[in-house]
C-alpha cells in the first residue's frame, strides 16, 4: 500500500512538473484593446483577428516549436485603465504586446511597458509624439497624424474645395490630426475659415454645427472618432446643413453608418488604410478568406486589421531571433526589410514608425457601404 502511495505521489509530481513545463514553453503575447467603452466595436474586432491569427500559428506548429498564449486586457478606451492593463499583462509575464486603439490610450501606457523592456506594437495610435520620444521598444503598425495631415490636405485641394471648417475633439489624435492639417491647407493657400473642438460623447451638436455654417465653409474636415462623426452626419441632415464633411482615419467603422443612417452618410469622405475588401496583397487575401471561413462577415474595421499586421510581424521577429525585447526591435527595425503584411508592403525606421504608403479617399455609397473614390 505504502510503495502505491508513494508511486501515486511520484505520478502526481511528474504530472506537475511536466505541465509546469509545458507552460513554461509557452511564448505569452499581450493584446490590449478597448473591450469596453465606446470604442468596443474595435477592441472586440482587434480580440477576433489577433485571436485568429494566434490559432493559425499554433495549429502549424507554433513558434519554433513553442505555442502562443495570447492573454488578453481590456483598457476600456480609457487611459487610466490602459495604465493598469498594462501592468496586468507584464505581470502575466509576456514578451511583447499588441495595441491599442487611440493615441491617448496608448500614450499612457507606452512608457509603462518601455521601463519594464516590453516591445509594445501599437495599431490605431497615430499622434506624432508616441514616435518622437526615443523609447526603444515601442512601434505601429498605424501611420503617423503628419503624413495624414499632408495626404489630407492633398486630396481637398485635388477636390476644389476652399473654405475649410476642421473640427475636432481635443484628444491627442484629433487635435494633432487637426493641427496637422491645418498647417497643410494653409500651406497650399486654402483658408480654415473654423477651427474648433466639440466634446465627445455628447448626443447634441447642433450648437457647434450652427458656430459652423455661420462661416460658409465649402467643406467641414472632422478628425475624431466615428461615434461623433454619425451623429455629426444625422445632425447636420437634420437642420439642413448640407455642406459635404470628410473625415480621417479614425471614422473607418461600419458604426459610423448604424449611427448616421444610410441617407445622412451618403457622400460621406474620408482618408483610410484599404478597407477589408480592399485588400490586395496575397497575405492581405488569405487573412481575408480565413476571417470570413470563422465569423461569417469581414472584417468591421481596418484598425483591428492593423492589430493582424502587429501580430504577424511579431510572430516574423520571433522565429528569426531571441525571444527577447532588445533582440526583437534590433530585428524590426534592421532586419525586417520590405514586409508584405496583411495591410500592404512596409518596414519601420528607427523611431519605430511604420515606413510605406497606405492611405486612400473612400465614400460612403447609397448602400452605407464603404468605396474607394478613384
Amino acid at each position: 500500500m505504502k510503495l502505491k502511495l508513494m508511486t501515486l505521489c511520484g505520478a502526481l509530481a511528474f504530472s506537475v512538473l511536466s505541465s509546469s513545463f509545458a507552460f513554461a514553453e509557452t511564448i505569452k503575447i499581450g493584446l490590449m484593446s478597448p473591450l469596453t467603452g465606446g470604442w468596443v466595436s474595435e477592441g472586440q474586432g482587434m480580440k477576433q483577428v489577433v485571436s485568429l491569427l494566434a490559432d493559425e500559428v499554433n495549429k502549424n506548429g507554433g513558434i519554433n516549436g513553442k505555442m502562443i498564449e495570447l492573454i488578453v486586457e481590456d483598457d476600456g478606451g480609457d487611459p487610466r485603465t490602459a495604465a493598469l492593463a498594462a501592468q496586468k499583462l507584464i505581470s502575466a509575464g509576456v514578451i511583447a504586446v499588441v495595441g491599442t486603439y487611440g493615441s491617448a490610450v496608448t500614450e499612457a501606457s507606452q512608457n509603462i511597458y518601455d521601463e519594464s523592456e516590453i516591445l509594445q506594437i501599437g495599431t490605431g495610435s497615430t499622434s506624432v509624439r508616441l514616435t518622437e520620444k526615443g523609447l526603444e521598444y515601442f512601434f505601429r503598425t498605424s501611420p503617423r497624424d503628419d503624413e495624414q495631415g499632408l495626404v489630407a490636405a492633398k486630396f481637398i485641394e485635388d477636390l476644389g474645395y476652399k473654405n475649410i471648417a476642421i473640427l475636432h475633439d481635443n484628444s491627442s489624435y484629433a487635435k494633432g490630426l487637426a493641427d496637422q492639417s491645418k498647417v497643410a491647407l494653409e500651406k497650399a493657400g486654402i483658408p480654415v475659415t473654423f477651427f474648433d473642438a466639440l466634446t465627445p460623447k455628447e448626443r447634441d451638436y447642433s450648437a457647434i454645427l450652427t458656430k459652423i455654417k455661420a462661416t460658409n465653409p465649402e467643406l467641414i474636415l472632422f478628425t475624431g472618432y466615428y461615434p461623433e462623426a454619425g451623429l455629426l452626419l444625422r445632425q447636420k441632415m437634420e437642420m439642413g446643413f448640407n455642406v459635404p464633411m470628410i473625415g480621417g482615419d479614425a471614422v473607418n467603422n461600419l458604426d459610423l453608418v448604424k449611427i448616421a443612417g444610410n441617407q445622412a452618410a451618403k457622400g460621406f469622405l474620408f482618408l483610410s488604410p484599404p478597407v477589408s475588401d480592399d485588400l490586395s496583397t496575397e497575405q492581405g487575401k488569405a487573412f481575408l478568406t480565413a476571417y470570413k471561413a470563422k465569423y461569417t462577415e469581414a472584417p468591421q474595421s481596418v484598425w483591428s486589421v492593423l492589430a493582424g499586421d502587429a501580430f504577424n510581424v511579431l510572430v516574423e521577429a520571433l522565429k528569426s531571433t531571441e525571444p527577447n525585447s532588445k533582440a526583437l526591435a534590433k530585428y524590426l527595425k534592421e532586419n525586417l526589410g520590405e514586409y508584405e503584411g496583411i495591410t500592404g508592403t512596409f518596414s519601420f525606421n528607427e523611431k519605430g514608425d511604420r515606413v510605406g504608403p497606405l492611405y486612400r479617399l473612400y465614400e460612403v455609397n447609397t448602400d452605407g457601404a464603404f468605396v474607394e473614390k478613384k
